[in-house]
């Protein structure tokens, strides 16, 4: 066995190395809500969460994950809505944010993540990240739109300018089956907007 992270451990060591006490974070994919509880636990009481999912079932899962921890008291912001639309509602600059795609474990799989609306969420998502914050975007190319998904995002931000972001690509190349890989983006200065504007696909 490996004493390598797979990339799930791995984007947490990010989030806690990143996320402060107090600080905003933004949950794309919220899905049965295990990332949504991990971040309301690093931003703590004074923290705010917005975690996003278009399935009810999903934050209703979260909502009950959340309970049972004891931290259903206002940090975390369920939103039913599609990702694309996280700048509609996000109301200040997140220190974080994260996705991780495909589609809901134990639900339809035949409701994934869909190419067009994440390459959308990711640009925003960027856009509304602080100075300095932190993008990871979990990916699964192991089925067909997974695969189409995570070839996009991949060259969508491997053409980021390196003076405004630094892209970090993490998983086993020599693993089987077209394994999952992180990519982790730093905001390292305040992008113009033309830049993600002329970037669009």
């Amino acid at each position: 066995m490996t004493r390598l992270d797979n990339i799930l451990p791995f984007a947490h060591r990010l989030w806690a190395a990143w996320l402060p006490e107090g600080g905003c974070a933004v949950d794309a994919t919220a899905g049965n809500g295990h990332d949504t509880l991990r971040l309301a636990q690093l931003a703590g009481t004074n923290g705010l969460v917005y975690a996003f999912d278009v399935q009810a079932a999903a934050l209703e899962a979260t909502r009950a994950r959340l309970q049972a921890a004891g931290l259903d008291d206002g940090r975390v912001c369920l939103v039913e809505a599609g990702h694309q639309t996280l700048a509609d509602y996000v109301a200040r600059p997140a220190d974080v944010a994260v996705f991780n795609c495909g589609y809901l474990p134990g639900g339809d799989k035949s409701r994934t993540t869909q190419t067009d609306t994440t390459l959308q969420a990711v640009a925003q998502a960027l856009a509304v990240l602080k100075p300095s914050g932190l993008l990871t975007v979990a990916l699964y190319p192991g089925h067909e739109e997974g695969a189409r998904e995570a070839e996009a995002v991949r060259q969508w931000l491997s053409a980021l300018p390196q003076q405004a972001y630094a892209v970090l690509h993490y998983g086993f190349l020599n693993r089987r089956n077209r394994p999952p890989y992180l990519l982790a983006v730093e905001k390292l200065a305040a992008a113009h907007p033309a830049t993600l504007r002329s970037l669009d696909t």
